[in-house]
């Protein structure tokens, strides 16, 4: 005999929803599939949910189903739900830094501290459980630049090597400095493509952050091949490098340059080999 859906009661409904591979639901959707319940109602009912760690209010009515096999930690991986909230916030969004450089092999461990890029307004960062998502705003997300990985509960899209490469100098400090970024670029230069690196991929970029780039993979890291190619790229396009610090964030004061790549050098960089 089967059960009438609209005979469920709200926890059964949500434990329907996991049974069918669902691992969240709005409010909106709540409100709609029981129209007689106050708001006051299904707030207490979703309390009681929470309590019981069969789902989480991980953004203002945007909730997670918890999966048994997920209980223990409260949450799902951020990695498993990122590509449904962005939906539901209506987004355009990647994971990037040391996230997207962990699915290439490039990371030395697997982040505790997630970065997702997407458009403005900013969003607040959300820390739940212990786990972290920052949010980092750009006005355009270059899908072109993109790649869609399988999970559990469907795809979530994280930028390509060569994007990632970008992003790890230009937001540095965000992963904990140059000597970091550098030695995650010894690594993710193994998955990067030549093919890649044209003028569409520089259009993206800012120069500033493929002068730093350049300079890393050529003369810190010796990757002469794909440095060399980045540089002519950047000379078919026609990109004017102006001079710019190697860490954007020193001071302005005289430093040796170098000449290829209009680099003030203004930091040493050690990294691990």
């Amino acid at each position: 005999m089967s059960i009438n859906p609209d005979s469920l009661t709200i926890p059964e409904w949500v434990e329907s929803l996991l049974q069918k591979g669902r691992i969240a639901f709005s409010i909106e959707e709540l409100r709609q599939k029981y129209p007689d319940y106050s708001d006051a109602a299904l707030k207490l009912i979703l309390n009681r949910l929470f309590k019981k760690k069969k789902a989480l209010s991980i953004h203002k009515g945007f909730y997670l189903i918890i999966a048994p096999q997920y209980a223990s930690r409260g949450i799902l991986p951020p990695a498993v739900y990122l590509d449904s909230l962005m939906k539901y916030l209506e987004r355009p969004y990647y994971l990037g830094l040391l996230n997207a450089a962990a699915f290439y092999g490039a990371a030395h461990q697997q982040p505790q501290e997630f970065f997702v890029f997407t458009s403005y307004p900013q969003l607040r960062a959300i820390n739940k459980k212990g786990i972290k998502v920052n949010y980092i705003s750009k006005k355009e997300i270059p899908s072109n630049l993109l790649e869609d990985r399988k999970t559990e509960s469907g795809y979530l899209k994280i930028s390509t090597p060569e994007f990632t490469a970008t992003d790890l100098v230009q937001f540095e400090k965000k992963i904990g400095g140059l000597n970091r970024t550098t030695t995650v670029l010894n690594e993710l230069v193994e998955e990067c493509k030549l093919e890649n690196i044209n003028s569409e991929f520089l259009k993206a970029i800012p120069v500033a952050v493929i002068q730093r780039l350049g300079y890393l993979l050529d003369i810190i890291l010796k990757k002469q091949e794909i440095a060399s190619h980045l540089y002519n790229e950047c000379i078919k396009a026609n990109i004017k490098f102006q001079k710019n610090l190697l860490k954007a964030s020193g001071k302005t004061k005289e430093f040796p340059m170098n000449e290829k790549w209009k680099i003030l050098i203004n930091t040493e960089i050690e990294f691990e080999e």
